[in-house]
């Protein structure tokens, strides 16, 4: 799990350059802060879910389900956030940061 956080997390710093130099810094912040809504959260999933799995009973299925509606509760908030908050922000690079985000998975599915 560790592997797939930091890939977001590297994923994210590498969209946000490859869009700054395109489009600005505007863009850069937009696209990290896109690819940030979605590493954070699925950062904070990881580590309960790592965490529940180390308990002496085992994971527990609700938590994983209550783990993935937080997390997916959490990521909208921080996109409404950003939204409301950043008033500068460059559509294009905030949503291309969010997809390769959630598109991340199947890079590290295929380096096997």
């Amino acid at each position: 799990m560790a592997r797939l956080v930091l890939l977001q997390l590297t994923a994210a710093l590498v969209v946000a350059l490859i869009a700054g130099l395109l489009a600005g810094v505007t863009a850069g912040i937009s696209a990290l802060f896109g690819g940030l809504c979605c590493a954070v959260p699925n950062s904070l999933f990881a580590l309960r879910l790592n965490s529940s799995a180390k308990k002496p009973g085992g994971a527990n299925p609700m938590n994983f389900f209550i783990g993935e509606f937080i997390k997916i509760g959490s990521t909208i908030a921080l996109m409404i956030a950003v939204v409301w908050l950043y008033h500068d922000l460059h559509w294009v690079a905030f949503i291309a940061g969010i997809v390769v985000i959630l598109k991340s998975y199947f890079i590290l599915l295929f380096r096997h």
